[in-house]
């Protein structure tokens, strides 16, 4: 069996870079923005129904799977992960951090989707519905955070650090986060006060500069870097990347 090359030996990219990447491939080569989230979607639900059953064979069953959604395209990668693990026979509901009114592009095109197939999707819009979400939680066998991207940089605020924090709070569910941890800065690997301490990072294209970095590794837990159907080595070329970190 092949070895995986270890993260600092592969490309790195940086918030900059993965901005750029993303217009070159939809901009450029054409690869609609919509394609490329339900590639992530896919790729990351892969690795959930991997935890799932891995959880599984200790408990005798597959256990529910929360998705805490925000109301950028992180939370569209939500929507499609969930439609992805219900359309396996998985039990999986939708935690939304904004009024869904407030969705554009892409995510509203998934949420939309979602929607449309019953899955339960609930608004965290104040502390007795967060309070009640982490209830449900604390039951789950994964919760996957899907609230921020790597643009997030700064300090996190209310109510997105109540959230965090009750998420931290879990000592039961496997917590995997989306392409980035909610309040890791993609660039620095430094938290914004508070930062979602995940078992496994999902993330997209490659690994971000940040997360090689020391303080991160109580963050980012296990990383996975997901192929999304874009050529990361071609627009490395094509935009002057520089080459893997050493």
């Amino acid at each position: 069996m092949r070895r995986a090359t270890p993260l600092t030996r592969r490309r790195l990219l940086t918030r900059e870079q993965c901005r750029a990447a993303d217009r070159y491939a939809i901009e450029q080569l054409g690869l609609p923005g919509v394609v490329l989230m339900e590639n992530a979607g896919r790729c990351a639900a892969d690795v959930i129904e991997v935890c799932l059953k891995a959880r599984a064979r200790s408990r005798g069953r597959i256990g529910a799977t929360a998705v805490v959604c925000g109301r950028g395209n992180n939370g569209g990668d939500g929507f499609v992960i969930a439609r992805h693990l219900c359309l396996r026979g998985c039990q999986v509901d939708i935690d939304l951090l904004a009024d869904p009114r407030e969705l554009r592009g892409d995510a509203a095109v998934n949420h939309a989707v979602a929607e449309r197939m019953g899955i339960t999707i609930r608004r965290l819009d104040g502390t007795k519905a967060l309070a009640a979400a982490a209830r449900r939680w604390a039951s789950c066998a994964v919760v996957v955070d899907s609230l921020l991207g790597t643009g997030f940089s700064g300090e996190v605020r209310e109510p997105l650090a109540g959230v965090i924090g009750r998420i931290n709070g879990l000592s039961g569910p496997t917590i995997v986060a989306i392409d980035v941890p909610s309040g890791l800065d993609a660039d620095t690997g430094e938290a914004g006060g508070i930062a979602v301490r995940a078992d496994v990072t999902v993330t997209f294209l490659a690994a971000k500069v940040g997360m090689v970095k020391s303080v991160a590794k109580s963050y980012v837990g296990r990383v996975i870097v997901a192929d999304i159907g874009a050529p990361l080595e071609l627009l490395a070329r094509r935009l002057g990347f520089s080459g893997i970190a050493e």
